[in-house]
């Protein structure tokens, strides 16, 4: 009775395969006094070439490396296009659609235009990014570690979207600052038209609260969007390799695997510009009036109205997810950082399901 009621558990979960397989590594040598040492679990089928151990200081100090330069250099070089979608969010009635923005802007700023705000882009988004990235794989080796192999197995969706949540919330109050500045400058003509003359001003005319009013707004619109991100692309890489590519990836070379990691992330990319576009909207918003509230503002817009600018942000944040996951695999690549494989389950869920002798 137990195995079938098993079985039928494993195959009705939506989160039917594991984050990886694991294996518990062995116990330091301690002496009685120490007591016993904590359980650690490192990823199975790692390469003998690796730099550094699977969860180790090195691994998550490489991994916050990579989420900087993923992050910090794709939004900047976006910025032109985040530019003109800021604008159609936030005044609809003189922006009317992309190439009308680009118009427009060139003719009232000229070429470098299109460049305003890209400091605090620069800056904030490479701070987001090392908190988004390095603080994913510390919560999802932690969680995992608290769930057991098993329950990895079963929930590992579950553990994705809590892992990428726990990041976010401190990648947020990160980028809170320099994203209050960055919508400032792009959506207010005559306030500032660098980072340097805009922080002094912000704080002079509403002190250190006008760097965070937008966080709780931030938080509606990066926390749904990184789960969906996160997610969406370790749940696409698994189909990827199970259904499209038509070898194992253990067999494919470094290069075929950093084509499925760009295709994966774009495809994860779309659902997270929908997914959190209402809420970027409020954020622009608010940024740009600085005595509303998220929620004056939401009313506001109404229903239609959180929706502009969703054509230029779907673009925007595909390729950037999608730049951002390659850029971030390239870094564990390059640097010869643990990799774990594609999920198995693990034998012991196989014994109990009767799967195995």
């Amino acid at each position: 009775m137990y195995p079938t009621a098993l079985t039928q558990l494993a195959r009705a979960n939506p989160f039917s395969a594991p984050l990886f397989s694991l294996q518990r590594a062995e116990e330091l040598q301690q002496t009685p006094a120490a007591g016993p040492a904590p359980r650690r679990l490192a990823a199975a089928a790692t390469a003998d070439d690796v730099s550094c151990a699977f969860g180790s200081n090195k691994y998550y100090a490489m991994c916050g490396f990579g989420g900087i330069l993923s992050c910090g250099l794709t939004h900047t070089a976006v910025v032109p296009l985040d530019l003109v979608k800021c604008r159609l969010q936030v005044d609809p009635e003189k922006y009317k659609s992309i190439g009308n923005g680009f118009r427009l802007t060139v003719r009232e700023d000229g070429a470098r235009g299109l460049a305003k705000g890209w400091a605090p882009t620069f800056i904030g988004y490479s701070m987001q990014g090392l908190c988004k990235f390095g603080f994913y794989e510390v919560f999802k080796i932690f969680y995992s570690d608290l769930m057991g192999e098993e329950n990895t197995y079963l929930w590992r969706t579950s553990l994705y979207l809590a892992a990428s949540a726990s990041a976010e919330f401190f990648a947020d109050i990160a980028l809170a600052p320099m994203e209050a500045c960055k919508v400032r400058i792009q959506t207010k003509p005559g306030y500032a038209n660098t980072l340097r003359e805009c922080a002094p001003k912000m704080y002079a005319e509403e002190g250190v609260w006008a760097f965070y009013k937008g966080v709780v707004p931030l938080w509606m619109r990066q926390i749904p969007y990184t789960m969906m991100k996160f997610a969406c692309f370790e749940r696409t890489v698994e189909l990827l390799y199970k259904y499209a590519v038509p070898k194992p990836r253990s067999e494919c070379s470094k290069s075929e695997q950093l084509i499925v990691t760009f295709t994966a992330g774009y495809i994860a990319g779309v659902f997270c510009a929908i997914v959190s576009h209402p809420a970027d909207s409020v954020v622009s918003v608010l940024n740009k009036d600085s005595g509303s509230t998220a929620t004056q503002v939401l009313k506001k817009l109404g229903p239609r109205g959180v929706w502009n600018g969703l054509v230029p942000r779907i673009i925007m944040i595909g390729t950037l997810t999608a730049l951002q996951w390659f850029i971030y695999d390239s870094v564990k690549v390059y640097f010869r950082l643990p990799r774990p494989p594609p999920p198995e389950m693990p034998e012991s869920l196989k014994k109990k399901l009767g799967l195995t002798e």
